[in-house]
């Protein structure tokens, strides 16, 4: 064909991290079948749906099936009832976001990933170690990447003085709790963002997906901080607050006022969703309200306190071992140094042959991951607690 190619695409690894994580565990798997392996690896969620969830699906599934009841194609942006829910899940954390500035999706995954679309040619700030999807979308609309090194030294929640690609504007991502070290920013940290990015004309990029995990006074959201409406967006989930990563649905928040060279972002976003999205299910977006009402928030934290009492587990041993870590508090996952100055795939294989357990290398997540080592609590408690008594004889 004579066709053009998007060759950017062949910038990105070929080997995605989590493929060859699966395959090296399939090789052991063939050469010893009778191993028990447990896997705290990949950030998915085990527990089903809660009740309060399945009930409205359910009920939303009936509707469907009665041609009073019955609807077709959703709204792009989002149902009316979810938008409002969203709106009033932010108030009850003192935040005021209208159900305006709310577009429902079907994840955070999607709309990092296609939030690049509706943005120019713009220079891009990214934390390393980091979300492969950051870069991965920006590397695939061309654009020129800029890291900032998160470290020990800064408890792997770099700041604007730990740029060194000069003062200029960005386009910044922050993921705070972060994937993949679990470290979350103070109030302090986060205006430190919102003061460079309206000093330099930057714009962030939010990423709150982990934020129900949050116990202590931390910020969950980046309107909690003075100014952020006239520099970011912010964008969740209900994949890891709820459990719906089989069901998918999120959420970005796009203030109204936000411009850039005189365009309303919102504006390009809502036509950017009207053209290439036709929206999330009804029964999802049915699931999605329950799991928002007081009687579901409950039964969601419930699912989250299970997981946090894996992730305590997990950080237990490392202060016992004498380990560095951060996460494991505030987050699901729980990023360790390997011991002796081990590289992160020979950990990766030391842990996976001699006690059966997978993690996640932080070679994966970037240049700075490099030595350190990423384990999920997403786990059953019996599979976690198994893993931990594993570790605890080989480290």
């Amino acid at each position: 064909m004579k066709i053009k190619a998007n060759t950017n695409f062949l910038s990105i690894k070929e080997t995605y991290l989590f493929s060859e994580i699966g395959a090296r565990v399939r090789k052991y798997s063939e050469e010893h079948p009778e191993a028990s392996i447990i896997r705290l690896g990949i950030g998915d969620v085990t527990l089903p749906l809660n009740k309060v969830v399945t009930d409205a699906m359910t009920k939303a599934v009936s509707e469907m099936g009665v041609k009073d009841t019955f609807r077709g194609y959703p709204p792009e942006y989002g149902y009316d009832f979810l938008r409002e829910a969203i709106s009033s899940y932010y108030k009850r954390n003192n935040v005021d976001i209208p159900a305006s500035d709310i577009f429902v999706s079907d994840g955070a995954k999607s709309d990092c990933g296609n939030f690049p679309d509706i943005l120019g040619n713009n220079e891009i700030l990214i934390p390393d170690p980091v979300y492969p999807v950051y870069i991965d979308s920006n590397t695939m609309n061309g654009n020129n990447i800029n890291l900032v090194k998160g470290s020990i030294e800064n408890g792997f929640t770099p700041m604007p003085s730990d740029i060194t690609t000069g003062d200029k504007p960005y386009v910044i991502y922050i993921c705070s709790p972060n994937n993949p070290t679990g470290a979350v920013y103070t109030a302090e940290g986060l205006k430190a963002w919102v003061d460079y990015a309206l000093k330099t004309g930057s714009l962030i990029v939010f990423d709150a997906a982990y934020e129900a995990f949050i116990s202590e006074d931390l910020p969950r959201s980046i309107f909690e901080i003075e100014g952020a409406g006239e520099c970011a967006i912010e964008i969740c989930s209900f994949s890891k607050f709820a459990g719906f990563t089989g069901t998918r649905c999120g959420w970005t928040v796009v203030p109204a006022g936000l411009d850039a060279d005189g365009v309303k972002l919102q504006k390009l976003w809502a036509r950017r969703q009207a053209t290439k999205f036709n929206g999330v299910n009804y029964p999802v977006q049915r699931g999605a309200e329950a799991a928002l009402s007081v009687e579901g928030i409950k039964a969601c934290m419930e699912a989250i306190d299970y997981y946090r009492a894996n992730a305590k587990l997990i950080a237990d041993l490392m202060t016992r071992k004498g380990i560095f870590f951060t996460g494991g508090i505030n987050s699901p996952y729980i990023w360790l140094k390997c011991p002796n100055d081990m590289g992160s795939w020979d950990f990766f294989d030391m842990l996976l042959n001699e006690a059966q357990v997978v993690g996640t290398p932080g070679e994966g997540f970037g240049e700075a991951g490099a030595g350190f080592f990423r384990l999920t609590s997403f786990g059953s408690s019996e599979a976690t607690a198994e893993a931990v008594a594993r570790l605890d004889k080989l480290l």
